[in-house]
């Protein structure tokens, strides 16, 4: 019989047990989750983190600054939910008015898709609020700790005096940066100068409630959590890739040029010991907020930030490279050797144009619509009470309610006519009926018409309500008119 012919032996196979670390004793488990390493981000500087800093700026400006800023004689931008009514500049906006959040939010999400097509998570790394507190939080703590090695080295030694005291003025900035974000965020529903006065013997529970709280978040978020928020708690980075392609842009590393990476000094050829430009530094690990190695490619936790472009150009300064060993660029760039303006060339693909088109439609159309938006609303409301009575022999006469809604921040005097049955008038009102600006006027109205003007049972009839001054503010609204059977 050949050896070939002979049966097999079915060896059962067996997994492997997982290793243990090196100097685990005997016996002891070993967990399966990494316990949180602390990140400590390197400073850098460079194009990136100018315009990283430039929206610092931009957008803590806007966010402290407008509760502040008068407008009409109230505050430019104020979410008055009591009252149902939210101020915006020059515009009042009702609940009826939820179509304009709706189209903000259509807007934002388009805005989303359409940067990330073109390059990645430029929303998380250079606007989003928690990349933006990080980096204030971040600033602080260099101010008062110093920049990496000298925090790695005080979270190192022993408590002192010294130690405490840092770390205590440390927790007291981030602890005043975030109390005056919850009362910054809290004063866009309450008057924010009401609010500060109301400080801390008059303030209401639930505004102490919501400064606390927001307070605590920031605090939290930006001092404690940081890249743990963008890594495990943030949606946006699990379904980021969804909107990638070959042809978006991200931080990637150049490999094909780096590799092999290794130490050398300045005066030495790389190419005559056989290394890439790589010269192994790890600056792009150490000034990265999340921690990663970007020349193990793309990864979920990146953010998009472009520290790491900054802190490799500098390096590669310093050694006489050229730039760009870590940059902007598209994974069909890479391969393809793509110039930056065939790069560029790729970004109008039919994603993008569709995304463009669409939040350049909607942007005109809803600016539009703000333009020519109506500031007079008017409902008209029948008296369930009684569908129709006789007012006096031959005379019918039917019971309204009108909600006159003036949404301008000016006064305006209305007048109301009746169209639609011969001789009908509007009885039972004084004209024109006064409406003050950013106000709900409820008006009760009779309308009366001769019992000879029409058949029996219901008829269609228009309501017209007009402002005195201007022509433009007008309303027709339809009802119906009773007459009743004899």
């Amino acid at each position: 019989m050949s050896p070939l012919d002979a049966p097999k032996k079915i060896v059962p196979i067996v997994p492997a047990p997982a290793a243990a670390p090196p100097n685990a004793p005997d016996g002891d488990e070993v967990s399966l989750y990494e316990i949180r390493r602390k990140i400590y981000p390197r400073a850098v500087h460079g194009w990136f983190a100018g315009w990283r800093w430039a929206l610092v700026w931009a957008t803590q400006l806007v966010f402290y600054g407008l509760p502040w800023i008068t407008w009409n004689g109230r505050q430019s931008m104020l979410f008055d939910l009591g009252a149902r009514k939210f101020y915006v500049f020059g515009l009042v906006f009702w609940p009826q008015d939820v179509i304009y959040l709706s189209v903000l939010l259509i807007l934002s999400a388009l805005a989303l898709f359409l940067f990330t097509a073109v390059a990645g998570r430029l929303w998380c790394g250079y606007a989003c609020p928690q990349t933006v507190y990080t980096e204030m939080f971040l600033w602080v703590e260099r101010m008062i700790e110093g920049d990496r090695v000298a925090r790695i080295r005080l979270d190192g030694q022993p408590l002192s005096a010294r130690k405490f005291a840092k770390k205590a003025a440390k927790h007291a900035a981030w602890a005043a940066i975030g109390l005056w974000t919850g009362i910054t965020f809290v004063g866009y529903f309450t008057p924010i100068r009401e609010l500060v006065q109301a400080i801390p013997f008059t303030l209401g529970p639930w505004e102490t409630f919501w400064i606390l709280f927001y307070g605590f978040a920031t605090y939290g978020n930006a001092g404690w959590m940081r890249e743990q928020v963008c890594k495990y708690m943030c949606p946006y980075a699990r379904f980021q890739s969804v909107m990638f392609d070959q042809d978006t842009m991200i931080i990637a590393y150049d490999a094909e040029r780096g590799e092999p990476r290794g130490p050398r000094s300045r005066k030495v050829d790389p190419r005559e010991k056989g290394l890439g430009s790589c010269v192994d530094c790890d600056v792009c690990v150490q000034v990265c907020p999340t921690g990663i190695d970007i020349r193990k490619g793309l990864q979920y936790d990146c953010i998009g930030c472009a520290a790491c472009i900054d802190g490799c150009d500098q390096v590669m300064d310093k050694m006489g490279y050229a730039r760009g060993l870590i940059r902007y660029a598209s994974q069909n760039a890479m391969r393809g050797h793509f110039g930056a303006q065939e790069m560029w060339r790729h970004v109008l693909r039919p994603r993008t144009v569709v995304y463009g088109s669409l939040l350049l439609a909607i942007t005109i159309a809803a600016g539009a619509a703000l333009a020519l938006r109506n500031p007079l609303k008017v409902d008209v409301l029948r008296d369930r009470g009684a569908l129709a009575r006789e007012a006096s022999p031959g005379v019918i006469e039917n019971v309204y309610r009108l909600q006159i809604m003036n949404t301008a921040e000016e006064s305006h005097a209305f007048t109301i006519r009746a169209k639609g049955l011969p001789g009908i008038e509007v009885v039972g009102v004084p004209q024109p009926v006064q409406v003050a600006g950013a106000t709900l006027a409820t008006v009760p109205i009779r309308l009366r018409a001769s019992a000879e003007a029409a058949a029996p049972g219901a008829h269609r009839i228009e309501i017209e309500v007009k402002s005195t001054t201007d022509e433009a503010l007008r309303r027709d609204e339809h009802s119906t008119f009773f007459f009743p059977r004899n």
